[in-house]
């Protein structure tokens, strides 16, 4: 419900990939939708109740109209004209009252329905697996979480109650316009298709031009957001590209002022058009009451009557409009409950089972078991992987880009379950531990520190919430980051920025390293990703590291030499498959892919940091 679709006087179209993708209207749909609407049934028929309600009093001051006409001024009774006039604003201010109530009810219904949906689909999205993450867009996600569901909450507050009251309004002036005289009713009825065919028609050819112009200022925010943005505008200074995008920027701003003359101007006589129409439902019932009272004599009609049925005849075109509409209104509906509903049912892949292991202490032996993995059916990432971590031990591993190394700490973890064997903690099968007690069990640091968008302190109690100022300096300590807090001006209550853009990639590693130390788990996974750091800030980080990897089982992605040759066995991953195991030296004496990539890689970051530190001394 962004406004594409909708052409003049609220009149609406479906666009062609919505008509393809029209949901069927079956049973087992309409119940769950109306599963949602369920607990609130007693106060959203109460709010259907208020909008007749407020609909049958609504007509009463017209008709009332016709007697202050007739009996007050024509028949000169002014205490009878004093007495409906104050009826007339009672009724008013009766029906606002209903209105008000109205609108309130249908708020809380459907602010309360779309916090239910929010709540589940969050929830439901916590349960899911990492796989459903890297399929689908993070936008897509975003879009189901919030424009669908607030949509689904706009066709509760908007659709249903305006078509209810737009159907009260347009049933109770056409029974009371056929009371007061079916012949005028009849004629004001005529002028119905008037009224509608220049909607249909003009406003299909104005949608369009709409639906061009917003495609163009579309692409003309897309445009803003990516020179506009932090690395866009610096991509584009440093590329002098300066000229070249306000010229791109220029010819998209002229195509959009271009498109919206062309859509102004064409609903032009449109709007003429209606105006004339709607004009002339009222002259036609003047002149044909006027044919009838003075060429005809009828008594039975008076000018108070007229007057009233030019009134009714007003009140009914207003609802016209919108309830053509309805069906496109609710083939958005349908498919945007089909969205959502879509989510819901994906399945949970990774979760407990019905009675999960608990135990009350784990010693950290770390085991795979013949295990086999792929993210996609033919391409498989492992094969038939099979080694052992003893407790307290740390096994780094090695190999080249691509080799599965990441995948094996998503197995431990879980953020991924085995294709084939298993993986096991002090010989349980991770899938028969409850999954929180395992994870809590572990700790992470990964290639790419994440920081939420807050403190240091709130990040650093993501791990351990009840943690008190001593615990987490003595973190930031052992993380070899404490001098640097105690830096700043505020401290620990500093603000990090968005994914912890304020700090350098070295203080965000070395906060999410004393994370892990707040959070004390019994396994240590550490993706070492510090090739890319100084090498006084990779050393830091080094430093913080060691005492966490000799006291717990640990296992390394190891990209230095120093923590590969401190490690108790050495894996050698390559194609998926464990090639070459052992230490340091037996592997180099293999002369194996182990030895090659010493040679290519390590030996040769040895001596880069070799010669750096020579050239700082």
């Amino acid at each position: 419900m962004n406004g594409r679709g909708m052409g003049p006087r609220g009149f609406r179209y479906l666009t062609e990939e919505e008509k393809a993708g029209r949901p069927k209207l079956t049973r087992k749909l309409l119940s769950r939708i109306f599963s949602y609407l369920k607990p609130y049934w007693p106060a959203l028929l109460l709010s259907l109740l208020t909008i007749i309600l407020a609909a049958v009093l609504d007509v009463f001051p017209s008709i009332l109209t016709g007697r202050i006409i007739d009996e007050g001024f024509i028949g000169g009774d002014f205490p009878l004209l004093l007495t409906l006039v104050l009826l007339s604003a009672l009724v008013m201010v009766l029906s606002s009252l209903l209105g008000l109530l109205e609108n309130y009810l249908n708020t809380r219904v459907s602010q309360s329905i779309a916090m239910d949906m929010k709540n589940s689909m969050y929830a439901h999205l916590q349960r899911m697996s990492q796989r459903f993450f890297t399929v689908n867009k993070q936008g897509d996600i975003l879009t189901r979480m919030t424009g669908d569901i607030g949509g689904v909450q706009g066709v509760i507050s908007g659709t249903l109650t305006r078509t209810v009251s737009n159907v009260a309004v347009l049933l109770t002036s056409i029974i009371a316009m056929v009371q007061k005289n079916w012949l005028l009713a009849l004629v004001g009825a005529a002028i119905l298709p008037l009224f509608i065919l220049p909607t249909k028609s003009v406003g299909k050819r104005r949608w369009l031009l709409t639906m061009e112009s917003q495609e163009k200022q579309d692409e003309a925010n897309q445009h803003l957001s990516e020179t506009l943005s932090v690395s866009g505008q610096q991509l584009t200074k440093l590329f002098t590209m300066e000229e070249r995008e306000y010229d791109k920027f220029t010819a998209i701003n002229d195509d959009v002022r271009r498109l919206t003359i062309r859509e102004t101007m064409a609903g032009r006589w449109f709007r003429t058009a209606i105006g004339t129409f709607t004009n002339l439902g009222p002259m036609l019932i003047y002149l044909i009451g006027g044919v009838l009272i003075l060429k005809r004599g009828n008594t039975n009609l008076s000018v108070g009557d007229v007057t009233v049925m030019v009134t009714l005849l007003t009140r009914m075109y207003r609802p016209v409009s919108a309830l053509l509409g309805v069906p496109v209104d609710v083939s958005r509906a349908l498919a945007l409950f089909t969205r959502i509903f879509e989510y819901f049912d994906m399945p949970v892949e990774i979760g407990n089972r019905e009675d999960p292991v608990r135990p009350d202490k784990l010693d950290g032996e770390l085991a795979f078991d013949r295990v086999s993995f792929f993210y996609n059916p033919g391409q498989m990432i492992l094969q038939d992987l099979s080694f052992r971590v003893p407790p307290g031990n740390m096994t780094a591993i090695v190999g080249p880009s691509g080799a599965g190394k990441s995948t094996i700490t998503s197995l431990v973890t879980r953020l991924y379950d085995v294709t084939e064997g298993s993986v096991t903690l002090d010989g349980i099968d991770v899938r028969d531990l409850d999954l929180t007690d395992l994870r809590k069990n572990i700790g992470m640091v990964t290639q790419e520190a994440y920081l939420f968008n807050g403190s240091i302190r709130d990040n650093l109690l993501y791990a351990k919430p009840d943690a008190g100022e001593g615990e987490l300096i003595e973190a930031c300590r052992e993380a070899n980051i404490a001098d640097f807090v105690k830096s700043l001006p505020e401290g620990l209550d500093t603000l990090v920025g968005n994914r912890g853009i304020r700090l350098s990639g070295g203080e965000k590693q070395r906060l999410s390293i004393a994370r892990v130390i707040l959070k004390d788990p019994r396994i240590i996974i550490f993706d070492e990703a510090t090739s890319s750091l100084d090498s006084i800030t990779e050393e830091l980080i080094q430093t913080a590291i060691e005492p966490l990897l000799k006291t717990r089982t640990s296992l390394v992605i190891a990209h230095r030499l120093s923590t590969i040759m401190a490690a108790d066995q050495i894996l050698v991953l390559d194609r998926g498959r464990i090639v070459e195991e052992g230490q340091h030296q037996e592997l180099l004496d293999q002369g194996g892919v182990y030895r090659e990539l010493y040679e290519t890689q390590f030996k040769r970051v040895l001596e880069d940091r070799n010669g750096e530190h020579s050239l700082l001394l």
